[in-house]
């Protein structure tokens, strides 16, 4: 999964490719969405058994 994650960060890039900042607040939301859903997808489901 972290391996995932790390792809996910290479296309994503560190640097925004926006030139307007409305842009790049969308750039940013978009990223942000992507990564957290790998993370998501990523972490156990924890069961109470009783």
């Amino acid at each position: 999964m972290e391996a995932d994650v790390s792809g996910w960060k290479r296309v994503i890039g560190d640097r925004l490719r926006s030139q307007t900042d409305g842009q790049q607040t969308t750039e940013v939301a978009i990223a942000a969405k992507v990564l957290n859903h790998m993370l998501e997808l990523g972490r156990p489901e924890y069961v109470r058994i009783l």
